[in-house]
């Protein structure tokens, strides 16, 4: 198992990131916490340029892509959205091509924000694998460095925001952190580990793409389809064996959420600190919200992950 970043490597990265993002706000939202029974702090990197955590990794992964390979002249990258706007944005600040292959019948606004970056947008299959598959045949055939969705440089990146979390409120007892690849989970825990601290970190996924779940309930790698209509960011079918060995050794638990409960948590969020949060962006809350008897009278945060919710999906999840 690789190590994950130490301090001082994820410093660095914020020094690296810190001109093109600020840090991003921690917040308690008293009527969202109202009900729950615990103090709790809402991360918000919906509040990133592209409105995801993502950037923080795409920022020191093209940094580190064009030292280490100076005569690279284009990216290629699967995603449902995020992913793939942090790899244009950083993409396009460096001078390079970039090429984002996303399923058919994506989030017609994630697509416009990476053309608005400069992406060139391919539609392609139904679901993440095929979707990775197929950019990787394009990488062989055009010549280009196919940017992974996992990565220790994305995780460094990312990690950059646990720093931020754990610095702005001392003693949580617990963070809640969705799941799609484990970019996201394996930061907060590289941030943890290298402040030395024992707050428990809690991965959330879809119970529609339930594989990390099951995966750490079986302590093995366990494949499983997706079918969520409503958290994309997550809809991960094959575990990255990397992440997963680090999510085994460092979740407190991983819990689930059904697409019903996350549109609830959307508009929720909504409704209490006028911020969207995308469907997998509402999970760390959702779960917290399933399981609150659980942490009465403590104090937990939640990561806002991403804001970058469809028209569609949150006229359904107001309705």
């Amino acid at each position: 198992m690789k190590p994950l970043p130490t301090l001082s490597e994820i410093e660095a990265a914020k020094v690296l990131i810190c001109p093109h993002i600020r840090e991003t706000p921690m917040y308690r939202w008293p009527l969202l916490e109202a009900g729950l029974g615990c103090e709790l702090w809402l991360k918000h990197e919906n509040h990133t340029p592209v409105g995801a955590f993502k950037i923080r990794g795409g920022l020191v992964y093209m940094d580190e892509l064009k030292r280490t390979q100076p005569d690279v002249l284009g990216v290629i990258a699967a995603t449902t959205g995020n992913h793939g706007q942090s790899i244009a944005y950083a993409a396009r600040l460096n001078g390079l091509r970039a090429v984002i292959v996303v399923p058919q019948g994506n989030n017609p606004e994630k697509n416009a924000a990476m053309r608005s970056l400069g992406a060139e947008l391919i539609e392609y299959g139904s679901e993440f694998q095929e979707v990775l598959e197929y950019s990787r045949e394009l990488a062989a055939k055009e010549g280009l460095h196919a940017v992974p969705s996992f990565h220790p440089w994305l995780v460094r990146g990312v990690a950059t925001y646990g720093l931020e979390m754990f610095r702005s409120v001392a003693d949580l007892e617990a963070v809640f952190v969705p799941i799609g690849l484990g970019s996201g989970f394996c930061g907060t825990a590289a941030a943890r580990e290298a402040l030395g601290l024992k707050t428990k970190i809690i991965g959330v996924v879809s119970e529609h793409a339930p594989a990390y779940a099951l995966s750490f309930q079986q302590r093995q790698f366990v494949e499983q389809s997706s079918i969520t209509r409503v958290a994309e960011g997550v809809a991960c079918k094959t575990p990255n064996k990397e992440a997963l060995e680090q999510v085994i050794q460092h979740a407190h638990e991983i819990l689930t959420v059904s697409d019903d409960e996350a549109v609830t948590a959307m508009r929720e969020i909504i409704q209490t600190t006028h911020n969207i949060a995308e469907g997998a962006g509402a999970l760390a809350y959702a779960a917290l919200k399933k399981h609150r008897d659980q942490w009465q009278g403590k104090r937990v945060a939640c990561v806002l992950t991403g804001g970058n919710a469809s028209m569609a999906m949150m006229a359904r999840a107001m309705a």
